[in-house]
């Protein structure tokens, strides 16, 4: 692994129960190709901005919420991980190596993903346990799955890590609230009834 190789990571939650099944550790990539509408987090969209981080300190960083945290795996998220499939994949394959699970989410529909030609966007799908994939369609919410944006949206168990009869998937989704310096950020995704409040969000005080 090359010490030059580094990830545009937008934001980092080092333990979370809201973005995937068990404790977690969260990482967002910044910088997204697709534009999807009500997209719930805008500000990861652009690919300047965000800050780049080597992979062996984000894989140093996971082994640590690993002891303290005792988390069960990690989820990658976005902008979109497979627009940066390198370093995700990587982190992926070293996360894999620690014991640990990988979830990912993706505007991409699996179908995409496997025509691409792109080595590592392989890579990266055969290191991942969980593929949550397709565009947020924000007319069409999802009430009824945890972690899902929208309807259409499908989960792909790429491994036999995880079940899709979990019963944990049938629980109403959450919200994380934390400060973090000058900094309010809330990750999850609200229920019905929680609008304004979007998954990723992040507002300075």
């Amino acid at each position: 692994m090359s010490d030059m190789t580094t990830a545009p990571v937008a934001s980092v939650s080092p333990v979370t129960e809201a973005e995937g099944p068990g404790v977690r550790y969260a990482l967002w990539f910044q910088g997204c190709p697709l534009r999807c509408p009500g997209c719930c987090n805008p500000e990861y969209l652009p690919f300047t901005g965000g800050t780049p981080r080597s992979i062996e300190s984000i894989l140093a960083e996971i082994g640590q919420s690993r002891e303290q945290n005792k988390i069960e795996g990690i989820t990658l998220l976005g902008g979109e991980p497979f627009a940066h499939a390198e370093p995700a994949s990587m982190i992926a394959a070293g996360t894999q190596a620690l014991g640990l699970s990988v979830m990912v989410f993706s505007g991409f529909t699996l179908e995409h993903l496997r025509e691409s030609p792109d080595p590592h966007v392989r890579r990266l799908l055969h290191n991942t346990d969980i593929l949550v994939d397709g565009p947020y369609v924000r007319e069409q919410p999802d009430t009824t799955r945890r972690w899902i944006g929208s309807t259409n949206q499908r989960i792909h168990f790429l491994t036999d890590r995880y079940r899709a009869d979990d019963p944990s998937w049938a629980k109403p989704n959450t919200l994380e609230i934390r400060v973090r310096g000058k900094e309010i950020l809330v990750n999850g995704f609200p229920a019905a009834d929680a609008k304004g409040l979007w998954k990723g969000w992040k507002r300075k005080k």
